[in-house]
């Protein structure tokens, strides 16, 4: 028996649409790094791209819970000296780019280096419903239908 090792010319990238209103960012975030890494799949490589492109709408719409919406901080720096800043989950979402709450959970689900990169090209993320893939012919994937965790009701 030999070992299957897939040739980045071989993949089949399939698009996929989700719809983020009332999921937690959490579980949708694990799921969504094992789709764009390709873990679902039988021919899964871990050191070639094999996940599927996937656009995410709605993103503005996603629950913490908890009380991670006022406790959970995001730090970023400017590179000056002394110069760390910090915002609240909360301030993010209600901010002007609420999308970014999505993409750091899945971001940082994804391995570091440049695969991990590349995997995150692969991700569109929405705050509205309406998103410029429609082209693609993108597969909806019902996330909250997966486990009655999943979706949280505000």
């Amino acid at each position: 028996m030999k070992t299957f090792s897939a040739k980045p010319a071989e993949v089949e990238k399939a698009w996929v649409l989700i719809d983020a209103e009332g999921l937690v960012v959490g579980r949708l975030a694990s799921l969504i790094a094992a789709r764009l890494r390709g873990k679902h799949k039988p021919t899964f490589t871990p050191h070639v791209d094999c996940g599927d492109n996937i656009v995410v709408v709605n993103a503005d719409k996603v629950v913490l819970t908890g009380n991670k919406r006022d406790q959970k901080t995001y730090y970023r720096h400017t590179g000056y000296p002394g110069g760390i800043k910090e915002r609240k989950a909360g301030q993010v979402l209600d901010g002007r780019f609420p999308e970014r709450v999505l993409a750091k959970a899945v971001e940082r689900m994804l391995p570091r280096g440049p695969l991990g990169r590349k995997q995150m090209r692969n991700l569109k993320i929405y705050a509205g419903a309406e998103h410029p893939h429609e082209a693609q012919q993108p597969v909806a994937l019902d996330v909250a239908a997966m486990n009655t965790k999943n979706a949280r009701v505000a």
